[in-house]
């Protein structure tokens, strides 16, 4: 079921134009009951530590993922909030301000040149 889900979520990122891998992240971390780290990544989604890093790198920057300290561990690992309408709302905002907003100063720019 876990795979099933993890698989289901990059199908689902891919078809809303987000990286399937980094959709794959998520889940893994959606579905995690402790924090995760790189290399549990790596090992369970079959990547690269590059493709890891650069796609958990991007989940933090939309305010998606986070870094946490686990007590003992010099590792890096990373959780997410598990409210899915939390997510939903967090996504909104960053294409919001990723996309929507410098399309309607582009708009606004057009409107003012006629």
């Amino acid at each position: 079921a876990k795979q099933h889900f993890i698989q289901s979520w990059g199908t689902l990122g891919s078809n809303w134009g987000v990286n399937r891998t980094m959709a794959q992240i998520h889940a893994l971390l959606l579905v995690s009951n402790e924090p995760i780290s790189t290399e549990d990544m790596m090992e369970q989604l079959q990547i690269s530590r590059g493709n890891a890093n650069m796609n958990t790198r991007t989940l933090i920057e939309w305010g998606i993922v986070t870094k946490t300290h686990v007590p003992g561990e010099r590792k890096e690992f990373f959780q997410t909030d598990k409210d899915i309408w939390a997510l939903a709302r967090q996504v909104v905002k960053q294409r919001r301000q990723r996309e929507i907003e410098p399309m309607l100063r582009v708009l606004q720019e057009v409107k003012d040149v006629e």
